[in-house]
């Protein structure tokens, strides 16, 4: 399909995941003298000190904390392996500096990053470098997610999410409302103990098992939401729309759910002004803080998700350019 057959907002979701795959406007970017201004308010650095210092910033402002490694196209075990390593280190750090404790930073993971797609036994592998982090976790005295991504990988995702669950109950999932199935899935999380992260979804989906338009991606997200916190486990409401908040926050009292019983997330760098309101009002406000040399990736796929955040971005460019 042609770019002049979207609608504008479409389009530009469509070209801002295009420029994520660029490696010639990624150097471009990597070397101009903005960019590590901007990418900050986005990004937690890039090693684990940088990950552990943006955390001790933000647990001291009442909020926790879930840290994602940025890795991207993982092709060989080596490489699932050292993302493995990475997150080890930093369950170390986060439990020295007093952290981990309680689940107030924990980390997510993307079974792609551990090595998912590398062929016949990348589902074998990734279930095991998780094993080694979700160790380390409990080591720690935290938790683990497990981020979801394309449609294609949900049911082994969710298969490997089954298999840790079995040692470390307390293992995160996450669903995507956009996709079909993501009702009768809440369905079958909603059990006791079990934590689910709720977000829209950001990947490119086929029409066949995703809505396509943003008002039936809403409409799922409050049903799922329903689910949710009727149900038995720990929702964890991912989203920005201040309007899915309020709804979230009225489902939570007719649920009559404590402050302790479902946690909000919010991205980094994005309402951080409502991030504050909310820990201060005494809800469970965790930001979702990504660090790690794979930056940019990620940083386009968050303009692509929320196109007003190229705002930021386009004034770093025009003030620093």
């Amino acid at each position: 399909m042609d770019l002049a057959d979207l609608n504008p907002a479409a389009a530009m979701r469509a070209t801002l995941l295009g420029m994520s795959r660029s490696d010639q406007l990624r150097q471009v970017i990597e070397r101009a003298p903005f960019t590590r201004d901007v990418v900050r308010r986005f990004v937690g650095g890039v090693s684990v000190a940088d990950a552990v210092q943006v955390s001790t910033e933000l647990v001291d402002t009442r909020r926790q904390v879930t840290i994602d490694y940025l890795g991207e196209d993982t092709v060989d075990p080596a490489m699932a392996a050292q993302t493995k390593e990475a997150y080890v280190d930093l369950l170390d750090a986060l439990s020295e500096a007093g952290l981990s404790q309680g689940g107030g930073a924990e980390v997510s993971l993307k079974l792609s990053a551990l090595g998912q797609a590398l062929g016949r036994d990348g589902n074998k592998i990734a279930l095991e470098n998780a094993r080694v982090i979700c160790q380390a976790a409990a080591n720690a005295g935290t938790t683990v997610t497990l981020d979801m991504e394309d449609h294609t990988t949900t049911d082994l995702t969710l298969s490997v999410l089954r298999d840790l669950r079995q040692d470390w109950p307390w293992v995160g999932a996450v669903v995507q409302s956009y996709l079909y199935r993501t009702e009768q899935d809440c369905r079958d999380l909603a059990t006791e103990g079990s934590r689910v992260r709720l977000c829209k979804g950001t990947y490119k989906e086929p029409e066949t098992v995703a809505f396509a338009d943003k008002a039936d991606v809403d409409r799922s997200y409050v049903r799922c939401l329903k689910i949710l916190m009727e149900g038995q486990g720990y929702p964890m409401v991912a989203t920005h729309d201040p309007r899915l908040v309020e709804i979230a926050t009225v489902l939570a009292d007719k649920a009559q759910r404590g402050t302790d019983s479902f946690e909000y997330q919010m991205l980094l760098g994005i309402r951080p002004e409502e991030q504050l309101r909310l820990a201060a009002s005494g809800a469970a406000m965790r930001v979702y803080l990504p660090f790690g040399q794979e930056w940019y990736g990620y940083l386009m796929r968050r303009m692509a998700e929320r196109p007003a955040n190229l705002g930021f971005f386009l004034r770093g460019l025009a003030t620093r350019g």
